[in-house]
């Protein structure tokens, strides 16, 4: 799947209490915040996948993420 977003593109981002299945949100990992669609959710864990996974790493790189890691939610544009 090709990316939704563009290189410096900017968007909007809101911090949720509950994400979905599909949601666009923006997490930090290892001090970098990186665009993740979340795949699945497990209790408090999200598996996250990049929408061009050959240029980017996710889930199958460094398993599921918490959900302090996600910073928001992008909420424009609408994807």
């Amino acid at each position: 799947m090709f990316p939704v977003l563009r290189p410096s593109q900017l968007i909007l981002a809101v911090a949720r209490h509950q994400y979905h299945d599909e949601d666009v949100v923006i997490i930090r990992h290892n001090g970098i915040e990186k665009l993740e669609r979340v795949r699945t959710i497990q209790g408090s864990r999200f598996e996250v996948r990049a929408d061009n996974p050959s240029h980017s790493t996710d889930s199958r790189h460094f398993g599921l993420i918490e959900k302090r890691a996600i910073l928001g939610k992008v909420v424009w544009p609408r994807i």
